[in-house]
């Protein structure tokens, strides 16, 4: 069976759409579900505070879902946008937006209920500081979106930047490679920041005096982990601005196509990692906080060794896209 590119760019777009909604609806869930749970956990032992339980809860619940909403917008622009191109390129340019949008949302969704499901429960064992925890809620969840939102701009990038000039070959595996670059690399550092989120909130609850320097090291902590997120993101614009000879060889391709997939898995296992540290020192930080420069200072050393892990990958992106 025969089709032509016309076909072919309708058909990625779908399947496109397909993948943004569906992988950006799996982290927004759980960290709603994971968000509600707590909060009911939360009432079981503190019934009269049912009103301020849920506000916070469904206010939790609102930032979680923003990463799917994001992903929710791409897929209905690669639906009914009325999106085409006068080359088979912008099939892969549909596909990379699509799996862009959707996996960056993943790490965001789940990272943004760790804050908000700790809020809760903050809440409860000390409602006289309903208000800060709050605030660092609402802090921490918003800076954990910032994955998805390098995902969401990758997205627009490759919908809507005409790369008809660009010759097929190598371009598609460019096109392609980065949308899996931030997508991937987007998860380890949405799921860290929630990490140390959560740990802010719970700090605060526990010793409300402690706001600012917990606030510090909270942003410190969660800035951190975000980097490979920007190496993923920074790769995707080489990826896809980079000039590549027109090359009749699959090598260049693939170098490319390799590029994306190093530096997306590479970004996973630091974010993370990086937000496991940092949600320990932010527990110590809410006991300890006449010790806060110390454990920050630790924090970072700490969290600076698990990023070489990151640069690593970083590193061999780079230079599968120089010799591509």
């Amino acid at each position: 069976m025969a089709f032509d590119h016309v076909t072919w760019i309708k058909a990625a777009s779908y399947l496109g759409s397909g993948l943004a909604v569906g992988f950006g609806a799996i982290g927004a869930a759980l960290g709603e579900g994971y968000t509600a749970g707590k909060a009911n956990q939360v009432l079981a032992y503190r019934p009269r505070m049912s009103g301020d339980i849920l506000k916070t809860m469904l206010v939790g619940q609102a930032v979680a879902e923003s990463a799917a909403i994001f992903a929710l917008v791409i897929s209905m622009l690669l639906v009914f946008g009325g999106l085409g191109g006068p080359t088979p390129l912008s099939a892969w340019a549909y596909l990379g937006a699509g799996l862009a949008a959707g996996l960056s949302a993943v790490g965001s969704g789940v990272g943004s209920g760790f804050p908000a499901a700790a809020a809760c429960e903050g809440i409860g064992r000390q409602p006289k500081a309903s208000g800060q925890v709050t605030l660092i809620m609402l802090i921490g969840s918003a800076i954990t979106q910032t994955p998805c939102i390098f995902g969401l701009v990758i997205a627009f990038l490759l919908m809507f930047v005409d790369f008809s000039a660009k010759p097929y070959y190598p371009y598609w595996a460019a096109l392609l490679g980065a949308g899996l670059s931030t997508g991937l690399a987007a998860i380890g550092p949405g799921a860290g920041g929630g990490l140390v989120g959560a740990s802010a909130c719970k700090s605060v609850a526990r010793h409300p005096e402690a706001q600012r320097p917990v606030t510090t090291a909270m942003l410190v902590g969660i800035g951190t982990t975000q980097s490979t997120a920007i190496y993923g993101f920074l790769i995707s614009l080489i990826l896809l601005f980079k000039s590549f000879p027109a090359s009749t060889s699959y090598v260049p391709s693939f170098a490319l196509l390799g590029a994306g997939f190093a530096m997306g898995f590479g970004g996973i296992g630091p974010g993370i990692g990086e937000g496991i540290t940092g949600g320990y020192a932010l527990d110590q930080v809410g006991r300890i906080p006449e010790k806060a420069t110390l454990l920050t200072r630790t924090m970072l050393v700490g969290q600076a060794v698990s990023e070489s892990t990151g640069i690593y990958s970083l590193v061999v992106a780079l230079l599968l896209v120089l010799n591509a």
